[in-house]
């Protein structure tokens, strides 16, 4: 502050100082985030459900469906699957902060994101959510062929792949004071 004849070393306090948030650091790790809850859970149990289905109508079952059709939506269910398993693995990778054998494995990577996110977000063991989700998912795999309402076992799992994943974002990205969101 200039006294008027020099510089003044003195500042007036104008209340605690605040510290930014350091969204820069974790801006990777948003971005996956981000592209793991948009299109990584959608693909891969998209995929799961489409390939399963598949497969339970192929010829020479009990309802079958051309093999045209059960063949290109079996492709396209491993290709979602592949899709998403990237999505996952490099989601995997940007919360332990390197790569791990668990991010290459389909299926071990969704499992282990889940842990990882689980960890962070509640500080306990995510033993008991991840038991749930194999149960789910082999709940689905076993048993949609003949019962199709147990599609409901997956959705499950695909929306707690949602939910949690955004409250770890709503925690790296806080919301911006006095921006409101469009309609």
């Amino acid at each position: 502050m200039w006294t008027g004849t020099i510089w003044s070393e003195l500042t007036r306090p104008y209340g605690e100082s605040v510290s930014a948030p350091k969204v820069v650091e974790s801006l990777p790790l948003v971005n996956a985030l981000h592209l793991l809850v948009r299109y990584g859970v959608v693909s891969v149990f998209a995929g799961l459900g489409l390939l399963v289905s598949s497969l339970a109508h192929w010829p020479g079952t009990h309802q079958p469906a051309p093999l045209w059709f059960t063949e290109t939506a079996s492709d396209l269910g491993i290709a979602l699957m592949l899709f998403g398993t990237v999505i996952f693995a490099f989601t995997l990778r940007e919360l332990q902060g390197r790569w791990s054998l668990a991010a290459f494995v389909p299926g071990v990577n969704v499992l282990a994101v889940s842990a990882t996110v689980t960890q962070r977000l509640s500080g306990r063991s995510p033993l008991t959510r991840v038991v749930a989700e194999v149960v789910l998912i082999a709940l689905f795999v076993a048993g949609a062929h003949a019962e199709p309402w147990l599609s409901v076992a997956l959705a499950l799992v695909a929306i707690g792949q949602v939910q949690w994943p955004s409250a770890l974002l709503d925690q790296l990205w806080p919301p911006t004071e006095g921006v409101t969101p469009a309609p």
